[in-house]
């Protein structure tokens, strides 16, 4: 998918900035593929701040779902698993990550979201996350890290829409801030990285519980389960 990932580098900071904008931004096999080789290339040259974006009206709509029904169970088992080894990469990176979203920021991309280190939303922001609606477990342990267990069990169990405001009172991101505020946003953590990678890996390593083999353990396990595609299309073809 030519185009459907930018990424743009400046000094130290590489931006991914994803560019499906007539899609909401979601996230085809090809697009997480992308993603997972620009986390792995910033990893080697020198990147000390990642930053995620998206183009248009919306940060990300999440997971693809416009060609799933000319998908296999197991295909589709293959797209969530690459997509959790990308989310996992994203929270373990020994680089600063921030996500920077904005407009609809659903499923899978408040799951980027939720991956990265700092988390700036646009006053227009609204969140959303209803995997297990079809039986999904993707990134549940993180949501819960960032925001609470509490939190957590209520948004993902009701998986209703909900604004920036109160993803900054339950700490999914840590700034209100417009879009034209960015640039200086990304400026002023990029100047402010004290850490270097090693540093910053072993901090990590120290915060946050490692549940990698957990986290992709039950992920698979939700996705194999019989029935992928039928709950899928039962899911989108339901009202709210």
């Amino acid at each position: 998918m030519a185009g459907a990932l930018q990424i743009r580098r400046a000094e130290a900071a590489t931006q991914l900035i994803l560019n499906r904008p007539a899609k909401a931004n979601a996230l085809t096999f090809e697009l997480v593929e992308d993603l997972i080789k620009a986390v792995e290339t910033a990893l080697r040259d020198g990147t000390r701040l990642l930053v995620l974006r998206g183009e248009g009206k919306n940060f990300c709509g999440g997971f693809d779902f416009s060609d799933f029904e000319q998908q296999s169970d197991g295909d589709l088992l293959h797209r969530f698993v690459r997509l959790e080894l990308l989310l996992q990469a994203l929270y373990h990176a020994p680089i600063a990550t921030l996500a920077l979203c904005h407009g609809g920021t659903y499923g899978a991309g408040a799951d980027l979201v939720a991956a990265c280190d700092r988390r700036v939303a646009a006053p227009d922001t609204t969140f959303r996350m209803p995997g297990l609606r079809f039986g999904i477990a993707l990134g549940t342990r993180r949501l819960a890290h960032r925001i609470g267990a509490d939190h957590a069990l209520e948004i993902l169990a009701s998986s209703r829409v909900f604004d920036a405001q109160e993803a900054r009172r339950i700490g999914l991101v840590g700034i209100i801030s417009a879009l034209d505020t960015w640039g200086d946003i990304v400026r002023d953590v990029a100047t402010g990285l004290k850490l270097d990678a090693g540093a910053a890996s072993l901090l990590k390593s120290r915060v946050q519980t490692d549940t990698r083999a957990a986290d992709l353990a039950a992920l698979v396990e939700s996705a194999a389960a019989p029935g992928l595609k039928a709950r899928i299309r039962a899911f989108r073809s339901a009202k709210g």
